[in-house]
């Protein structure tokens, strides 16, 4: 009989916390028991998962002894003090926060790109799962470095207010509600979601970058061992619930044509190839990205303005490849390879 593990979900009654649920069950993940986690104030809530209701429990007063692997998605301060808890306990803790990113000695995974780094997790017990955007944008990048390497990367991302949690998706259906009733908008006009781009996601940094922003720079020279890549990034709010979009223009070491990037994409793990010339056909947020497991790249051209650049626009959901999926491919790689 296959060994099954005591599996435990740190904010479960979140948006991340619930798709994790979602998709451990549509996955058969190898579960024996779960354990539901949350703040005292969510502590009580009773949630379904595999036809079993599950009452939420206080993270305060848990001990995660006997606890195999621990999905972390309750925010970065909450990870900072109960992730090395957990570790000590023993758990796996895969943390789905910016919480540990950036530390030298937690590997930093999307499980397509960097698998070999997973081992890594025995120095503190901790994995930590990349930014949405940046997970979404390492699958269209890899199987080009493999081939021509990079030089430059340039990206603009389009972000579902999903990526700011569920309070962000209700304000959006009611800003949306109250101007399609003719009630007008309420507040600063450059912060509303709803008819509008908000080109600034999360804190400005001294740089005159976005915290959001730098992160895609951080994670990408980490994921992909490159310290010195050029990276410049830009990152917006858009108002769509679910998907986040992605305009990469790419400078390449050696040159590559535009139809070689689309066989090598055609062939690359977890992506999916969307870029029909006649007629059109291109992927979107809504079309592709929203409730699917895959990246989605189409668009693919050989930029105009490089000898070396190629253009591509990348979508895919940031609530499940963003996070919880890939959260749940390095659990899977874990218990198959490593436990």
């Amino acid at each position: 009989m296959s060994r099954k593990f005591k599996v435990a979900i740190l904010g479960a009654t979140g948006l991340v916390g619930e798709t994790l649920m979602e998709i451990l069950e549509q996955r058969k993940f190898p579960i024996e028991e779960l354990t539901l986690l949350a703040s005292k104030r969510s502590a009580g809530k009773r949630l379904s998962f595999a036809d079993k209701n599950i009452k939420v429990l206080d993270v305060a007063e848990f001990d995660f002894k006997g606890i195999d692997i621990a999905f972390f998605s309750a925010g970065g301060s909450v990870s900072e003090e109960y992730a090395p808890i957990a570790g000590a306990a023993g758990a796996i803790v895969i943390d789905n926060t910016s919480a540990f990113r950036y530390d030298d000695d937690i590997p930093l995974i999307v499980p397509e790109v960097n698998a070999d780094s997973i081992p890594e997790y025995k120095n503190r017990n901790i994995i930590a799962n990349p930014n949405c955007s940046t997970i979404q944008i390492m699958l269209a990048l890899k199987p080009i470095l493999d081939e021509v390497g990079l030089e430059r990367v340039n990206i603009a991302t389009y972000q579902a207010v999903s990526g700011a949690g569920r309070s962000a998706m209700q304000r959006l259906s009611r800003e949306t509600a109250q101007l399609m009733n003719a009630k007008g908008a309420e507040g600063d006009l450059s912060r509303q979601f709803a008819f509008n781009v908000i080109p600034e996601i999360d804190v400005m940094q001294e740089n005159g970058y976005t915290k959001e922003e730098m992160k895609m720079v951080w994670e990408t020279r980490k994921i992909l061992s490159l310290p010195k890549l050029a990276v410049n990034p830009t990152a917006a709010r858009v108002p769509v619930f679910f998907g986040h979009s992605a305009a990469l223009h790419i400078e390449t070491s050696q040159k590559i044509s535009a139809d070689k990037v689309m066989n090598l994409l055609q062939k690359a793990p977890g992506v999916e190839l969307v870029d029909g010339r006649d007629p059109v056909r291109f992927p979107t947020a809504l079309s592709h990205g929203a409730n699917n497991d895959a990246t989605f790249v189409g668009r693919i051209r050989e930029d105009i303005s490089h000898p070396r650049g190629i253009n591509m626009w990348v979508v895919a959901d940031n609530i499940r490849k963003g996070a919880a999926l890939n959260a749940i491919q390095i659990a899977e790689i874990l218990v198959k390879s490593h436990l």
